[in-house]
């Protein structure tokens, strides 16, 4: 469930960007990809005394509504690349999509890539990062590259039925994933896919008590950082809500599963900030045990609560890591903090947004609303709201009633 949380869809043009919109004397990031993570990205950059040069596929994309210095271009096209790359300190991204031959080429003419090709082909490719994990002995459930139907029945008898099909690249937000409910089922599945091109694995399904997500930052030195692990509650494959710390879950726990992310960081190479992914499920005795999910090599997010919670936001960290600066605290500055996701309603309420946020603050004063300055769509997200508090029950529930107004205009 790696949530691709940009708009990727490219508008090729040739329109220039603005190079004096930068700072003298400071370092220029240019993000790849135009969604609402590079919009944060800047917001951050801003108070860094810098700002980020963007490769955008529309002017008024969730990013290029704040971006000064704006390059419209395909993250397809290598061309478009380096005109986003002229004068630039170092390329990150918003997203894992841009082709891993062209990285290549653009190191071997000199750009600083952060995070590199190697490490970001883990998250590119499913069955990839499945491959380089259990080489590295981190907790995986049991999987298999699906290239034939035969292939997905010796899967389906091996795990006796508990199959969660995957789409090998692309999915996110509960895309790209498939539980076939028995064997023709998952024939037939498997058979449409294959036809259409798509490149499977699958892997076992596990009995999932919650969600859980680690998240860690490292600069190309090797220094690292870790968050507190956080409980990530899914709703239709959709991130809808991460809570800081995770309830309940043991200090050894805790601190087990953060090591496992910077050790995952290291071993990988990744640099910027990874998203560790996790399932947590029960033993055969009832104790709690650790599965990796999936990665995701940029801001994420299960790490939107930092900004607000932390002392270092996930986007300050990301900005500070691909530019080999020393890591900012990862501490919190309360005891509980909850990110509740604005997913659109199926209609948009006719109150404007404006009013919407004024009858919110109005009941929580406290609560820190983020707009993506994104049109409505239904599902679509627009947004995500922040709350603090030290009472979890009371800090979830009002961050879901916030949300919710914010996206129906009624209190639930």
């Amino acid at each position: 469930m790696t949530s691709n949380e940009s708009d990727t869809s490219p508008t090729p043009s040739h329109v220039d960007g603005n190079p004096a919109a930068h700072a003298p004397g400071m370092p220029v990031v240019t993000v790849i990809g135009d969604g609402q993570l590079a919009r944060m990205m800047q917001t951050e950059a801003i108070e860094l005394g810098q700002s980020v040069r963007l490769l955008a596929g529309a002017r008024d994309a969730s990013a290029s509504q704040v971006a000064a210095d704006v390059v419209i271009g395909d993250y397809t096209n290598i061309d478009d690349l380096r005109r986003a790359l002229k004068g630039a300190d170092v390329m990150t991204f918003d997203h894992e999509h841009v082709p891993t031959e062209h990285l290549r080429q653009l190191i071997s003419e000199g750009v600083n890539v952060q995070p590199g090709p190697d490490a970001l082909v883990n998250a590119q490719d499913k069955l990839v990062m499945r491959k380089r994990l259990r080489e590295l002995g981190a907790p995986v459930p049991p999987f298999a590259a699906i290239e034939s139907v035969e292939d997905a029945e010796g899967f389906f008898d091996a795990v006796d039925g508990q199959v969660c099909l995957k789409a090998r690249r692309g999915g996110y937000d509960g895309h790209g994933v498939w539980f076939p409910a028995d064997l023709e089922e998952l024939r037939e599945l498997v058979a449409k896919l294959l036809d259409a091109g798509t490149a499977l694995m699958a892997e076992k399904k596990v009995a999932l008590s919650r969600e859980l997500s680690a998240m860690v930052a490292r600069t190309p030195s090797g220094e690292t950082a870790a968050w507190p692990v956080v409980e990530s509650v899914q709703r239709g494959g959709v991130c809808a809500e991460a809570v800081a710390p995770a309830p309940d879950l043991s200090v050894e726990l805790q601190e087990s599963t953060r090591a496992l992310a910077e050790r995952i960081a290291t071993e990988l190479g990744v640099t910027g900030v990874l998203a560790v992914e996790l399932f947590e499920t029960r033993d055969a005795n009832g104790q709690p045990e650790i599965f990796v999910n999936e990665l995701a090599m940029r801001p994420h997010n299960t790490g939107h609560w930092t900004q607000d919670g932390c002392v270092t936001s996930q986007f300050e960290q990301h900005l500070r890591a691909v530019l080999d600066y020393p890591l900012g605290s990862t501490e919190t500055l309360a005891d509980v903090t909850v990110m509740a996701n604005m997913l659109a309603a199926d209609v948009d309420p006719e109150q404007p947004m404006a009013r919407r946020m004024a009858e919110v603050w109005t009941r929580y004063p406290n609560a820190k609303i983020h707009l993506y300055g994104k049109g409505f769509r239904p599902g679509r997200k627009i947004g995500h709201v922040n709350m603090v508090g030290s009472d979890p029950a009371v800090v979830r529930a009002e961050a879901a009633a916030a949300a919710h107004y914010l996206v129906h205009a009624t209190w639930a």
